[in-house]
């Protein structure tokens, strides 16, 4: 669903149920790590500032640990972007993870850095019973074009993107084969 807010800024905006507590479900999308599984033809990168690390300062995501607010994601989609080969590049850096604590939803917003794609996508994550709901919405303009010329096209794509990304996710939080992030 495409929704505009007070500014008439245009969101796409998808709601699912993933049948798994929203401790789980957290971890399942919040988590970028898992979304190359999902988002088609793109292979998802992540980095953190390191303290030791040479040049300027990032290395790569550590497996075992959890996202933190300043690592930044660098997803490339093209036809052969899973096998190293260039794409086009979209730069995020976390802005907010906070996960589920009870009845309070958790929240992950993701600035989009360009260097083509700008704007915000946002994963809420709540408890409804023994599931939890996802709502993963986004806006997203093109650099070097006025936001507003762009936005609604961005919406309409990453709105059917949204679709798939999330019944994927569904498909695979009901088979069980959910699998820690790499």
């Amino acid at each position: 669903m495409i929704t505009r807010d007070r500014d008439r800024t245009p969101w796409a905006r998808v709601s699912r149920l993933l049948p798994l507590d929203a401790e789980r479900a957290w971890d399942l999308v919040a988590d970028a790590r898992h979304h190359t599984r999902w988002v088609p033809l793109t292979r998802v990168d992540l980095t953190r500032p390191g303290a030791e690390a040479a040049g300027p300062g990032w290395e790569r995501w550590p497996g075992g640990t959890s996202p933190q607010v300043g690592d930044e994601i660098r997803a490339v989609s093209g036809p052969f972007a899973r096998r190293g080969a260039p794409g086009l590049v979209d730069r995020m850096r976390i802005e907010r993870y906070e996960r589920p604590l009870g009845a309070v939803p958790g929240v992950a917003v993701f600035q989009k850095l360009g260097p083509v794609l700008l704007g915000t996508a946002r994963i809420e994550v709540e408890a409804a019973g023994s599931s939890a709901r996802v709502t993963w919405t986004e806006t997203v303009h093109l650099r070097g074009l006025p936001p507003a010329a762009t936005r609604w096209l961005g919406a309409l794509l990453v709105e059917g993107m949204l679709q798939l990304v999330l019944a994927r996710a569904v498909r695979e939080a009901a088979h069980g084969t959910q699998r820690t992030a790499a």
